[in-house]
């Protein structure tokens, strides 16, 4: 949609000259939250048109081009593995893998809302000149990195194929579930990001720490129940279900890594997930579709105050 502008001429008259003075005055959007859900939905073959567009950019010119986006998780399970269980030997059985399911989740995460922060202002020109759901920039970026989701999930499989690692298939549900719920939660901040980022630039920066900090603060790297149970202890469990991304996290490895508390090298029982029932997990995922439906709702609302003001401050 465009921008919608009025604009008033006062002249005054003095000593026989004149002076003009021009005001200018922004009209917000007034499309509504729903109008604005059907919209994105009519206007999905141009999503599809900008996720194209990111992905022949990313590898113009690339000899490898998509296998890139493999190898970059395949090194980093070759590296895992041969620091910490031939090197360091940390005692959790075949750590890398239990690495690469919740890495490939936050990369995912990580990637779609970085490239979403930059995604209004890398795009000033049509932004300026023609009129469509200026949410679909975003949301462009969320389709981006769902497609380098995918082939890293390729190497995700390979690596439990060659380690011989059976998922928990009761539990294989679950996996659709937390799906949806990383791509509303990356949805929802990448609309409200982006949105941010074209009035204050430092967002872009400043999401840069926040999100290394957030990845600390979720058990991708370490064990959840090493930070789980000494919360659990002073009755502080909650804490760690503060971050959306830790149930989806730990849904992942629950269902793919499978070992919730395998022995240790050192023949002692590594405590590494909850021991919880499906219903637990689908508890927690509930909790977390809500949370993220209602963020992305809020989003869209805040993206609709501010896209009226984006033409001039662009």
């Amino acid at each position: 949609m465009l921008d919608h502008f009025q604009s008033e001429e006062q002249s005054e008259g003095g000593d026989g000259g004149r002076t003009s003075r021009s005001e200018l005055h922004v009209v917000a959007s007034s499309v509504s939250v729903p109008k604005r859900i059907v919209r994105l939905w009519e206007y999905r073959p141009l999503l599809i048109s900008l996720v194209r567009k990111e992905l022949s950019v990313k590898y113009k010119n690339s000899i490898l081009g998509f296998v890139w986006s493999m190898l970059n998780p395949a090194l980093t399970l070759v590296i895992y593995f041969v620091v910490f269980q031939l090197v360091l030997k940390n005692g959790i059985p075949q750590f890398a893998v239990y690495l690469l399911c919740g890495l490939v989740v936050w990369n995912f995460f990580s990637n779609a809302i970085m490239g979403a922060t930059g995604s209004v202002v890398a795009n000033a020109g049509i932004v300026k000149k023609v009129s469509f759901p200026r949410e679909v920039l975003p949301l462009a970026s969320v389709g981006s990195a769902m497609v380098f989701f995918f082939l890293q999930g390729i190497v995700l499989i390979l690596a439990l194929v060659i380690a011989r690692d059976v998922p928990a298939f009761s539990y294989l549900p679950l996996l659709l579930f937390a799906f949806v719920d990383l791509m509303i939660l990356s949805g929802a901040l990448a609309v409200l990001l982006g949105a941010l980022n074209v009035f204050y630039r430092d967002t872009q920066h400043l999401l840069e720490i926040v999100l290394m900090a957030w990845f600390w603060a979720t058990p991708v790297v370490y064990p959840y129940q090493q930070i789980a149970t000494p919360l659990m202890h002073h009755g502080l469990l909650f804490l760690d279900f503060i971050n959306p991304m830790t149930a989806i996290v730990l849904t992942f490895q629950r269902v793919l890594y499978a070992k919730v508390s395998p022995m240790g090298t050192t023949h002692t029982v590594v405590h590494l997930l909850p021991a919880n029932s499906v219903l637990w997990f689908a508890g927690q995922l509930s909790i977390v579709l809500v949370v993220s439906t209602i963020l992305f709702l809020i989003a869209l609302k805040i993206f609709g105050r501010m896209e009226g003001n984006f033409a001039e401050e662009l």
